[in-house]
């Protein structure tokens, strides 16, 4: 955390030394009754954002924008060290991209952007930009941002490391809310990323991507070592302008090291007649990553998504774990809670998944599962609650391992599937005993 005490003229940042600023620098203001010929001082502020884009900051240099009022334009930090950007004078500060970015950080170094509200003129109605990029910097805070009306993603981060993420507010955009990626041939150059406490709401998808998937909550590709915590995701991709492969609300991508947990995805959506629109995912190309003590319910694609797509470097490696899907996977084609894909067709590129622990309840699809193309080994599922409507296991489960799940299964003859599955383990409820589970699972803590 960054604290602050105030006096007239400077500040003491406790905490800046964590970031390796110092507290050394000049403290430059920004006001819209200022003038850009001024020298910047509290007393004689600087009127627009390129005031501060055309000064040479320095070390342990701080910008405060007048908070409660507005300001045009990109502000455009290059080549920069040890500084802060924030706000002063209560409030937030506005910063109003247009059709363009709000904040722009290039090949910066222990900076923080603090207390901010970015804007721009809106993913139909003129903007064509990320809201703030951080490209190829190090060690960056982006704290208490509000980030809405951009075309691309709210923040995006490119082949940068050491890059933290918190209570970043990211909504009403276009691509993401918040999107992480680097070298297309590379997990390595954007590394070292936390996102803590974020939200990303509302972005419903990019209107010029008629190629690929739009409307991502949160979505990370091509990086390593990557912690998402406390996040939640929801309304995410109804307006994506396709038919085809479609957003998730919290996932990742040609990614290793990958931790998400502690974190809430629901009432996420994808175009009609679309593809996903799931809570969580781990897809192409990710390894030795986790989703754990998550929560996903709603979601019109599947509420865990185990992917592998044709030309993704191989899958492997991955936990599904002490996770809880609700009712999810029922528009789009997942049709269950958990669902497996694997468009390669090859198993040796999609291998060794544990899922365990978790408590999938379904009223109206399956529990788990498949898609037709769903090549695969060394997955294993055991531990978990799993209670389907119609069907328990949807698709080939093929040569996966079950042992110790629960089974239970809402209307139909599907237990016998599950039977042959882990032998007698399932349950089938009367309709006049659906009441009363749903009470056991409730008070259970399943539901």
């Amino acid at each position: 955390m960054i604290a602050f005490i105030w006096r007239p003229g400077y500040f003491i940042a406790i905490g800046l030394l964590a970031l390796g600023l110092t507290a050394n620098g000049r403290n430059y203001y920004v006001a819209a009754n200022g003038n850009d010929g001024s020298d910047g001082s509290r007393a004689h502020p600087w009127k627009t954002v390129d005031a501060v884009s055309r000064m040479r900051l320095r070390a342990g240099d701080s910008v405060f924008f007048r908070g409660g009022q507005t300001f045009a334009g990109t502000l455009k930090i290059e080549n920069a060290h040890g500084v802060w950007i924030g706000c002063y004078g209560g409030g937030a500060a506005t910063i109003d991209g247009g059709d363009s970015s709000a904040v722009v950080l290039y090949r910066a170094q222990r900076m923080s952007v603090s207390g901010l509200r970015l804007v721009g003129a809106g993913r139909k109605t003129g903007n064509i930009k990320n809201g703030l990029s951080v490209i190829e910097c190090d060690h960056i805070r982006v704290k208490g941002v509000d980030i809405t009306g951009f075309q691309k993603s709210g923040l995006f981060i490119y082949a940068s490391g050491n890059v933290v993420a918190d209570r970043v507010y990211a909504h009403e955009n276009g691509a993401a809310g918040i999107s992480v990626e680097g070298p297309f041939d590379s997990k390595k150059v954007s590394h070292d990323l936390k996102m803590v406490h974020c939200r990303a709401d509302d972005n419903p998808g990019d209107p010029t991507n008629l190629t690929n998937h739009s409307g991502n909550g949160i979505v990370c590709g091509h990086c390593t070592r990557l912690l998402i915590e406390y996040c939640s995701a929801t309304n995410n991709g109804w307006d994506m302008p396709r038919i085809g492969n479609g957003p998730v609300g919290i996932w990742c991508y040609e990614a290793d090291s990958v931790i998400i947990r502690h974190c809430l995805a629901y009432e996420n959506k994808t175009s009609p007649g679309a593809a996903d629109g799931g809570g969580f995912d781990l897809d192409g190309g990710v390894t030795n990553s986790v989703i754990e003590e998550c929560l996903s319910y709603g979601n019109q694609g599947a509420g865990y998504c185990i992917f592998q797509y044709w030309g993704a470097s191989p899958w492997y490696h991955n936990i599904i774990r002490n996770n809880i899907s609700e009712d999810d996977g029922g528009v789009s084609d997942a049709r269950g809670g958990i669902y497996v894909w694997n468009s390669s067709g090859d198993s040796t590129q999609f291998y060794d998944c544990e899922v365990y622990n978790n408590k999938v309840y379904n009223s109206r699809e399956a529990a788990l599962s498949y898609s037709e193309k769903s090549a695969r080994h060394g997955f294993r599922f055991y531990n978990n609650i799993f209670v389907g409507a119609d069907s328990l296991i949807r698709g080939d489960r093929g040569v996966d391992r079950f042992w110790g799940n629960d089974w239970w299964v809402l209307h139909g003859d599907d237990h016998v599937r599950a039977d042959a599955a882990e032998h007698g383990k399932a349950k089938y409820v009367k309709p006049a005993q659906r009441p009363a589970l749903s009470y056991k699972l409730w008070k259970e803590g399943v539901l």
